[in-house]
């Protein structure tokens, strides 16, 4: 079927600005590899793709050749763009310590699309970012997606607010005035700010100000006072968007999935460094999660962390996708394409692995109408490598994101 829609679609005109990518096989993560493929772009989507004696590549057309193709790589969580690489303050607005609950930071107003790790990160493959305010309190702010081209922040959103993010665990935890001590304390902090915005949003749909307690007269009605916080947590119990929590030990990702029961809210799990302990309860829960980088430092609260675990909880069908995380030196970030590769030597197949940083990234994300594969009528966006992308001797030798060729250099 994908054959003909293929084929029919050719017979269609195409604008002088065609591109088409050449290599000797496409990982399209819709169906098998194509032996001695051509992905066909016209503007900014993919116009067709299939096996060379199937596609005529029009007069005019730009050509790229490569070893192998995939689609354009997902980081499904990092802080790139708010995390610099040089790690000076003026470049560092992944995590602001002032309170311990922020759910009202945007990460799109804190987003740099000119940031140069952006471009770092870019020409290993990754086209697309899941970024924003990084673990260190109970609430940091939150997450928006973004394509890693454009000179402003609007050329490069793809969604503006995607996650709150949540912290349960070590990182919580900082004695001082602001800050909770215990582990009890952050999540008393967590369920109480929950609560809040239970009530704001009942007051709010019946038009009642939510600073007003159960005893003002029913006559004072009136639009109701705005709140930020309160805002960003309603839309979490909503179901509009998931609350992203990391937590990397098997029982603070218990008190994770307790929370989320008690509120009826939609849980993405983050790091879960012991999940391999709880695939049973999370499967269960029907919790996805965004693991930890494979070769992410094994001390502190990851001091249990397994290299295995990503192959163990793909085996038990639990949604998952793969992350370069924060690292709290410089660069903040890992390389998603080099943890997918370590992944796939701890038990992923090759493409089970390539999965975790393309299409299952892109599902776990709520993106895979536009990313994720190689599919006709999805965003042309694209990594061209010299040889099997995960073998430390191959390169990236080009990108391409809706169908401008944003890098050629090789990495």
């Amino acid at each position: 079927m994908r054959t003909l829609c293929t084929l029919f679609l050719l017979t269609l005109p195409l604008s002088s600005q065609s591109l088409a990518v050449r290599a000797k096989r496409v990982y399209t993560m819709a169906g098998d590899p194509i032996a001695n493929g051509v992905v066909l772009v016209e503007g900014r989507t993919i116009r067709a793709v299939g096996p060379a004696d199937s596609i005529a590549i029009p007069a005019g057309a730009q050509v790229l050749e490569a070893e192998v193709v995939t689609p354009g790589l997902i980081d499904a969580h990092s802080v790139v763009g708010l995390a610099g690489w040089l790690n000076y303050d003026h470049d560092q607005d992944q995590l602001d310590d002032s309170d311990p609950i922020q759910p009202e930071l945007r990460a799109i107003d804190a987003y740099n699309p000119r940031e140069p790790l952006i471009d770092v990160v870019r020409g290993y493959g990754v086209t697309t970012l899941h970024t924003g305010h990084a673990p260190g309190a109970v609430i940091t702010g939150q997450t928006a997606i973004f394509k890693t081209r454009g000179e402003t922040v609007d050329e490069a959103v793809v969604n503006p607010f995607a996650m709150v993010a949540a912290t349960l665990g070590d990182r919580a935890t900082r004695s001082g005035k602001k800050s909770p001590g215990t582990r009890s304390k952050a999540v008393s902090l967590l369920r109480q700010e929950l609560l809040k915005a239970q009530d704001y949003a009942k007051k709010h749909a019946s038009g009642r100000d939510a600073e007003e307690s159960e005893d003002d007269e029913d006559e004072k009605k009136g639009p109701p006072k705005r709140n930020l916080r309160l805002e960003a947590l309603a839309s979490v119990l909503a179901g509009d968007v998931p609350l992203l929590v990391t937590a990397q030990r098997a029982h603070d990702i218990v008190t994770a999935l307790r929370i989320a029961e008690e509120f009826g809210l939609r849980l993405v799990l983050d790091g879960a460094g012991e999940s391999y302990e709880l695939i049973d309860e999370i499967r269960a829960a029907g919790v996805p999660v965004i693991i930890h980088p494979t070769m992410t430092r094994a001390s502190g609260e990851n001091e249990n962390l397994s290299m295995e675990t990503a192959a163990r909880l793909h085996a038990a069908g639990i949604p998952l996708a793969l992350q370069a995380g924060y690292e709290n030196y410089v660069p903040k970030t890992r390389i998603v394409l080099f943890e997918a590769a370590i992944a796939a030597r701890y038990g992923l197949a090759f493409e089970d692995a390539l999965g975790l940083i393309t299409i299952d990234a892109a599902r776990l994300l709520g993106i895979d109408d536009r990313v994720g594969s190689i599919e006709v009528g999805k965003d042309a966006d694209l990594a061209l490598y010299d040889g099997d992308p995960f073998e430390y001797t191959s390169h990236c030798v080009g990108v391409v994101i809706e169908g401008e060729v944003v890098s050629e250099e090789v990495r």
